[in-house]
């Protein structure tokens, strides 16, 4: 059975996995990913690159409605695969893959840069958008009705 710690370690990378399909990032994290699974096994790394092909395709292809059902199931997936390697190995053996695996995660963490899927918006920052006056603000609205026009003649506050 495996610490909290661990479980918590193995939640992260599953998080890690799904947040990055579909980003700037995914290349490397599909590799780092699959190098980290195959455990210097060549078809073993190539089946983890199929599945998490597969985890980018289903994300890509889900509808908006299914979008985070999708994601919090890949991501359990993604956990339970991971938990599963750790809990597969010795103590010693163990101790090394959890390092390799908290570096990994450390990587994407600090070289995460700001990225957003299609029709997105991602910020790097702080973001401030204000109406005033009756009037709507925002990045992206589609179809907007608003209430009456505001009339000609002096601003008032």
């Amino acid at each position: 059975m495996l610490s909290e710690a661990m479980t918590a370690l193995a939640a992260a990378g599953g998080t890690a996995v799904v947040e990055a399909a579909g980003t700037d990032a995914w290349t490397g994290v599909r590799h780092q990913v699959a190098r980290w699974f195959g455990r210097g096994d060549p078809q073993r790394e190539h089946a983890e690159l199929e599945r998490l092909d597969q985890t980018a395709g289903e994300l890509e292809a889900a509808r908006p409605a299914e979008v985070e059902r999708v994601r919090i199931r890949q991501e359990a997936a993604w956990q339970g695969r991971i938990e599963a390697l750790l809990d597969g190995l010795e103590d010693i053996q163990r101790a090394r893959v959890v390092e390799e695996l908290r570096t990994l995660l450390a990587q994407q963490t600090s070289h995460r840069g700001v990225s957003a899927g299609q029709s997105g918006l991602a910020v790097g920052g702080n973001v401030d958008v204000r109406a005033d006056h009756g009037s709507a603000a925002a990045v992206t609205m589609g179809d907007v009705t608003l209430g009456n026009p505001s009339q000609p003649g002096p601003h008032q506050d």
